[in-house]
Order: C-alpha cells, then structure tokens, then sequence
C-alpha cells in the first residue's frame, strides 16, 4: 500500500480568543481516502493547513508513518495540497504549469517531459496540454491542479473542498474522476469538504466536525445509520430528531447487548426503538429516524408487529422531484414529521397522496436511533444555533 499513516495527537489552535481546533486526535491509515467534514468555520481547513505545515498548532502532534513533522517546513513533509482556487499559473500552459516543480528540481528535459505526459494522461488532459488556464473549464483546470499535485508523488494528498467552485453536475463528475485517480494512485488522501454527499460517496472514513471539535469518526455507513450527536444526525442528510424521556428498557432475549426502549416523545406520543447502549429508565433522550424509513400510506398498516411505530397526520407539503416525493406531514399543532417516497417504477406519473391527504406514517423500532442524552445534544444545538425550539 502506497502513501502514508496520518495521526492527528491532541491538536489545538488558537487565533487570538477564538478557539478553532480543540484537542483533535484522528488516526488515518495509509492509501484511505479520508474526509475532514462539516459547516464553514469547524476548523477543517485549519487542520488540514497544520498537516500541510502552512499554519502551526499552539499544542499537539503531526505524523506521517509515526514520526513528528511539525518541525519541518511544506517543502519536506511529503505532502501536496490542491486548493478551491486552483492556484494555477496564468502565463503558463498545462504542461508547464504541471512540469513547474520538475523544472525546480533541474530534472532532465526527458524526464519531465515522460513523467508530465503521464500526468496529464492520468487526468485525461494530454490533448489540452499547450493551452493555458484561461481557455479550460473549471473541471480542466481542477485536473491541472490534481496532476501538478500528484507529479511530485506526494504520499499524503490534501484536497480543500477542490470541486466547490464547479457547479453541481460537473462537481459529481469530477467527485468520480478523483475517486478513479485515488484508486490508481493509491497514496493517502484528505479531502475537506462541508457536503455531506461528496464525503459519503467517495470516502472510506469521515470526521465530522464543528465548532474545532470532532463529534464523530467512522464509515460513510456508520456516520448516516448511527450518529452520535444530534448535530451529527442533522448534518448528514436529513432526519426527524426528538428529544423524549424513557418509560421502560427490555433485553431482547434473542440478543446479547440490545434493548427495546420506550420513549415518551411530547411531540409525538410514545414511540419504540431499539439500541445496543443500555439507557437509563427516567433518563431524557434524543431519538432520531431518517425521512426515508418512514413508510407513509392513505391505509393503517395492516401489521400487528409491537415494534411498529404508527402515528396518524395531514399532508401538509408534498415535494416532487422526479425519482422522490418528500412529504412533511403534521401530526398535531406544533409537529411535522418528514417521510420521502421513491418512485422505483417508470410508469408512475407521480405520487397517489397529495396536498391535505390523511395519512398513516409508520417505522419499524429498528430504523430509529438514540443519538445521546437530550440535554447534552440542546446544549450543543443552543452553543452552535443560539435557539432552540422543535428540532425535526
């Protein structure tokens, strides 16, 4: 496996008062493709010019395959970064601007040549090679950006959210483009993006970041099935988040570490779940289920299963959009409960529940979550919002 081990040990950084990195700690293995995700100002793009040596931490560690790097300039920490902007050379062409670090190194005129055709043949741009930046489309140029990076054989790549400045069709283009070059590159790359879709579509792990603190690391998979925060929840795609209190707690008998809990939910009523994390009975919590779990119909569910959360309501907003309808349904006064239908089948002309329709929503206690404590997910969603109110 090329590239290198990344560890993050314990990094803080201050900018006068503000507070942009807070004890971070993240252990990267070498050849992931790694995502720093999360809103303007988390303190990504802060970390990831401390791992490029372009700004200092006032505390904690760098290092590449276990060693320290923080005393080292960028020049010699085996790291490249590309950046939103580009950063080309104007008054140069693609192949120069690719060649520019070979000809620093007084490389022979062979081997830039040889090595730079490479390079622009990976990124698909040896018929633009004598053009200069002001004739490529923003995809071209962010190619250039990626090969002149990559030609110094980096083994950690830093990628700042490098596809913002395209628009959302070339962005997914690009996003598969810079998939198939990690694949046949194989070094480490960290890409820092505030999408939630870029980093679950292309990442093996992912940080998820706010306000210098990392609130959760794991799979794409992990990050949207279980997250650990409220914000967590909120952050990645969309969800219903409630805050209740627990009635009661049974130990499934056919599994060893879970629990079927009962939760007390003021907006909604009572609602079960299932959890692997023992809970406390009395004890306030936040449940969340995604959109795309709750099963929405004109009829009662027919199923007798106990495990069936089933509650009734009015369309109050339908949301087409081609391959979906999202819902937002009130289930009284002050709550609406989002559920998104797919349309699977070619000859469904739209959705059979429209504007005002009565409803049932229902969802199984296996697809909802328990994302933590209430009142620590309020603290936070008050620290970072400055309100509160019904979280949906």
């Amino acid at each position: 496996m090329k590239g290198s081990d990344v560890a993050i040990e314990g990094v803080s950084k201050f900018f006068g008062d503000f507070r942009a990195l807070n004890n971070v700690s993240l252990a990267i293995k070498k050849g992931e493709f790694f995502s720093l995700l999360g809103p303007s100002g988390c303190g990504k793009t802060t970390l990831l010019r401390i791992i490029a040596g372009f700004e200092s931490p006032d505390s904690g560690a760098v290092c590449f395959d276990g060693s320290d790097v923080l005393s080292l300039p960028p020049n010699q920490r085996q790291a490249n970064t590309v950046f939103q902007n580009y950063a080309l050379f104007p008054h140069l062409t693609v192949f120069e601007n690719v060649a520019f670090s070979l000809r620093l190194k007084k490389q022979s005129r062979t081997q830039v040549e040889s090595r730079v055709k490479d390079y622009l043949r990976l990124v698909q741009l040896e018929a633009h090679a004598h053009k200069k930046p002001n004739q490529l489309s923003g995809g071209q140029k962010q190619r250039v950006a990626i090969a002149r990076a990559l030609i110094n054989e980096p083994s950690v790549l830093l990628l700042d959210e490098p596809l913002s400045a395209l628009d959302a069709k070339l962005r997914q283009h690009m996003l598969i483009e810079l998939d198939q070059i990690h694949d046949k590159i194989g070094i480490t790359f960290i890409y820092v993006t505030h999408d939630q879709q870029e980093a679950l579509s292309v990442s093996d792990h992912i940080a998820v970041m706010d306000q210098g603190d990392v609130l959760q690391i794991g799979t794409p998979h992990e990050i949207y099935e279980s997250p650990a925060t409220g914000f967590v929840a909120r952050f990645i795609g969309e969800t219903n988040l409630f805050d209740g209190e627990v009635l009661g707690v049974e130990k499934l008998p056919k599994e060893e570490t879970e629990y079927m809990v009962e939760l007390d939910i003021p907006q909604l009523g009572r609602i079960k779940v299932t959890t692997v994390d023992e809970v406390r009975k009395g004890r306030r919590m936040s449940f969340t289920v995604r959109p795309e779990k709750v099963v929405i119909s004109k009829e009662k569910p027919a199923t007798k299963r106990e495990d069936i959360n089933t509650f009734q309501g009015i369309v109050e907003e339908p949301i087409y959009s081609g391959f979906q309808t999202k819902f937002f349904v009130k289930v009284n006064e002050n709550t609406l409960v989002r559920s998104i239908k797919q349309h699977a089948r070619y000859y469904d002309e739209g959705p059979d529940i429209v504007w005002k329709d009565a409803v049932y929503l229902s969802w199984s206690a296996n697809d909802g979550y328990i994302v933590g404590a209430a009142e620590e997910n309020g603290r936070a969603a008050e620290a970072r919002s400055g309100a509160a109110g019904v979280r949906l």
